[in-house]
């Protein structure tokens, strides 16, 4: 067995870079990419994917043309959203990374970017599910030399490092999920004259048809500065991206209501999203603070800390945490509350959203904001 690679620093340059070079051309595949883990690997040819995560050839990657850098990482992601490596079942394994192919390959011309000649593509075929492109290639004759069926892993290579996370999670779920958070940022962005969901059946089948809590925050949150579309594209082209990404900044303020009508769930669930989101984001701040007629904190909220001990207990008066805008100037404002206590005389500046568990203060209610609507347990 090889010894596992470790992720060098030049490596996740290469990956940053691609993320953000893609923000410029689709939001769509940009929050993709975002929710996909890359590990290096010298067991690929150029990429696969075991579903799961992406697997990369460092010294492929560090040799290829940004552009297509970017189109080789979207494939690999978009058969792992597309849970084709799962879907296959007892099907024949070369016949159906072929037919996996073609869908990807025509998503990948839709964001504008080059096919390499090794990408082939069927302009009818590629808009179907992958199990009617399947069908409709029964009886084909393979060439000798097709490498079709090589990136569809049936697991980790040998060399990988070990996979993070709980061995019992739902992975199809979670790529469900990041495609609906896709859509949302999509939609934000206003990215009308661009709607990969319209085209492609594949992603039409598979798309959630309502977006819960999480996907609905992580649209809040693209609503910032660092929206999609607000990126210059004119640093791509002078390689100068990352040093754009470290000038982009969003601070998020995020608030608790400690009064006791919010129970631990719902503070470990809100704070454990945001915490998600600042991983996906790292130039993304969040400060947590918690309140009940006095404002606790502050508290500087990282991706897997634990959560600070909340604070208070007392009556609800949202105005001292809306006092405390002037001073941190956020971008955004989040907070956790069941709506019942003391609103500020005015809206603020700020973007606001209330997160409001069940038995909550009704919409209308909210004199001001967006309201979010946690499930029952």
């Amino acid at each position: 067995m090889s010894k596992p690679l470790t992720p060098t620093p030049e490596f996740q340059r290469l990956i940053s870079g691609s993320r953000l070079r893609l923000r410029g051309k689709s939001a769509f595949f940009a929050t993709l990419l975002l929710h996909a883990e890359f590990v290096p690997s010298r067991e690929v040819i150029g990429a696969g994917t075991d579903g799961e995560r992406v697997y990369v050839n460092p010294e492929m990657a560090a040799s290829l043309p940004s552009d297509v850098l970017d189109s080789l990482l979207l494939h690999e992601v978009l058969h792992a959203a597309l849970s084709h490596v799962e879907r296959r079942g007892p099907r024949e394994k070369k016949r159906w990374n072929k037919a996996a192919d073609l869908i990807v390959n025509g998503m990948v011309a839709s964001a504008g970017l080059p096919t390499p000649p090794s990408f082939n593509r069927d302009e009818h075929l590629e808009r179907l599910s992958v199990e009617e492109v399947y069908t409709s290639l029964e009886g084909e004759i393979e060439q000798d030399g097709d490498e079709a069926g090589d990136d569809l892993l049936d697991g980790p290579p040998s060399d990988a490092p070990a996979k993070n996370g709980k061995p019992s999670r739902n992975v199809a779920r979670e790529w469900q999920q990041a495609l609906a958070q896709a859509r949302s940022v999509e939609a934000m962005s206003g990215e009308h004259g661009h709607d990969p969901l319209g085209a492609h059946r594949e992603l039409q089948r598979l798309a959630p048809a309502r977006l819960d809590w999480r996907a609905q925050l992580w649209r809040f949150l693209a609503r910032t500065p660092v929206d999609f579309g607000g990126f210059d594209r004119r640093f791509v082209g002078r390689g100068l991206y990352l040093e754009a990404l470290d000038d982009e900044s969003l601070t998020a303020l995020v608030a608790v209501d400690t009064s006791g009508s919010v129970d631990d769930d719902a503070v470990r669930a809100l704070v454990g999203e945001v915490q998600g989101v600042l991983g996906a984001y790292p130039h993304v701040k969040a400060t947590l603070y918690y309140a009940d007629t006095e404002a606790y904190g502050p508290f500087e909220l990282r991706p897997g800390d634990a959560i600070p001990e909340p604070q208070g207990g007392g009556g609800t008066d949202f105005r001292p945490i809306f006092n405390l805008l002037e001073s941190h100037e956020p971008d955004v404002l989040i907070y956790l509350t069941d709506g019942y206590g003391d609103f500020p005389a005015q809206a603020p500046k700020v973007s606001t959203l209330w997160v409001v568990p069940p038995g909550g203060l009704e919409d209308e209610g909210f004199p001001f904001g967006d309201v979010l609507r946690l499930e029952e347990h």
